[in-house]
C-alpha cells in the first residue's frame, strides 16, 4: 500500500518562504517519479513541479526561479522549497507519485491528502 504524507504548509506573508515535505512509504522510493500539485476551490489541480528518479526537474512557468523541488532517497522524502511567495500561490498542495504497476502495463498515480498554503498579509 503506497502512502504519501505531506507536511509543512501554513500561513505566510507575501515574500516569505515555506518548505513542504512529503514522506512516501510502501514503494521503492528511489525508482519513482514524484510531483507537487496545487488546487484552489473551483479550479483544476495543476502541476507545480516534478522530479524524476534521476532528479530531472520541471516547473510550471509561474514558479520558475522561486520554487525548488528535490528528493532525499535515504529519507523517502520529496521537498518543495517555496521562496518569494505570492498571494496567488495560495492553494492546497498535493504530493504525487507515479509508479509502474506490478505487471508493468500501466503507470499508477498516488496522492497524498494535501497541505494548505496560505499567502496573506
Amino acid at each position: 500500500q503506497v502512502q504519501l504524507v505531506e507536511s509543512g504548509g501554513g500561513l505566510v506573508q507575501p515574500g516569505g518562504s515555506l518548505r513542504l515535505s512529503c514522506v512516501a512509504s510502501g514503494t521503492r522510493f528511489s525508482t519513482i517519479a514524484l510531483g507537487w500539485y496545487r488546487q484552489v476551490p473551483g479550479k483544476q489541480r495543476e502541476l507545480v513541479a516534478s522530479i524524476t528518479s534521476i532528479s530531472m526537474t520541471r516547473y510550471t512557468d509561474s514558479v520558475k526561479g522561486r520554487f525548488t523541488i528535490s528528493r532525499d532517497n535515504a529519507k523517502n522524502t520529496v521537498y518543495l522549497q517555496m521562496n518569494s511567495l505570492k498571494p496567488e500561490d495560495t492553494a492546497r498542495y498535493f504530493c504525487s507519485a507515479e509508479i509502474l504497476s506490478s505487471d508493468y502495463t500501466q503507470v499508477l498515480t498516488y496522492w497524498g491528502q494535501g497541505t494548505q498554503v496560505t499567502v496573506s498579509s
